[in-house]
Order: C-alpha cells, then structure tokens, then sequence
C-alpha cells in the first residue's frame, strides 16, 4: 500500500514538469456577433448577447473575428552585443577594410562627376547650336522654344546630377 502511494506521488511529481515545459496554447480567436431583434412591441434591437438572441430567434447582422496580437517572446541573450539586436561578432570589417570601402566609394563619385560634366558641356553646346539655327518655318517665337525645350531639359538635368553628385562626395567623409 505504501509502495503504491509512493508511486503515485513520484508520478505526479514527475508528469508537472512536463506539463509545466509545454508552451501555453496560442489563444483562439474570439467572434464578436452582433444580432439585431424585434421585440414583442414591434421595436428592432441590437444585442451581442448569444443566449438572448437564440431565445428572441434574432438574425446575425454582423460577424467580427477578434485577434489578439501574439505574445512576445522571451528574450534570448546569448552574448550583450545580442541582446541589442547585434551578432557577437559584429561588424565582420575591419577599419582598413571600411577605409579601402570608402576610397573606392569616392573614386566612383569623382569618376561619375567627370562624365557628367563632360555631358552637361555637351548638352550646352548642343543648345547653343540649335539657339544660333534659325528654320524659315518658326517665325513664331514658341516654335523655336518649343524646338528648344528638349536641349534646355537636358542641360537642366545634367546640372542637377552634378550638383547630386557633389553634395555626395562632400558628405562621404562626414
């Protein structure tokens, strides 16, 4: 008889653990109904109350499924670099490795900014030659704004990339 009630006590001692181990289960969503009646008088009602609306035989209006934003989980701090949302060995580069990183970033910049200013000095001359030429057709001034307006975009286009460009490289080692 005692050996038996030893037993059922280690057994239950044993299986709380286990059950103590097992994730809680994720909640169930909840629906919210809402039932509309008409009473004895002849009046519509509103309730969302389940026992009421079967003894009333009211009619669903609406049906809303309610979910609960999951809860959040434990934290899990392997290292302190962890614990803000960085790997331990972060950052995996080395200064001279950021440095090189940076001079080629910049050689880029100036190689661009190059063949850009080499096509805005196109595009100006583009537009200068076509302000000199003057068709027998466009006696009116907006035919000749009109005929110009692609070379003005192009030349403003090209000054804003340049500016674009400029501002980036002034601000690479800030």
């Amino acid at each position: 008889m005692q050996r038996a009630l030893l037993l059922l006590v280690a057994a239950n001692v044993l299986a709380v653990p286990v059950r103590a181990q097992q994730p809680p289960a994720p909640p169930q969503p909840v629906a919210t109904e809402i039932f509309k009646c008409k009473g004895a008088d002849g009046h519509w009602t509103y309730t969302n109350d389940r026992r009421e609306a079967e003894r009333m035989k009211c009619e669903v209006v609406t049906r809303q499924v309610n979910v609960a934003p999951a809860p959040p989980l434990p934290p899990q701090r392997s290292s302190p670099a962890a614990g803000r949302g960085r790997p331990a060995d972060f950052p995996k580069e080395t200064a001279s490795d950021r440095a090189t990183a940076r001079e080629r970033q910049r050689e880029i910049l100036e190689q661009e900014l190059t063949n850009e200013q080499t096509a805005l000095a196109k595009a100006k001359q583009d537009l200068a030659a076509q302000e000199a030429v003057r068709s027998g057709d466009e006696r009116n001034y907006a035919r000749v704004e009109e005929r110009l307006q692609p070379y003005k975009d192009t030349v403003e286009t090209h000054e804003k990339n340049v500016e674009a460009l400029r501002r980036e490289l002034n601000n690479l080692y800030k």
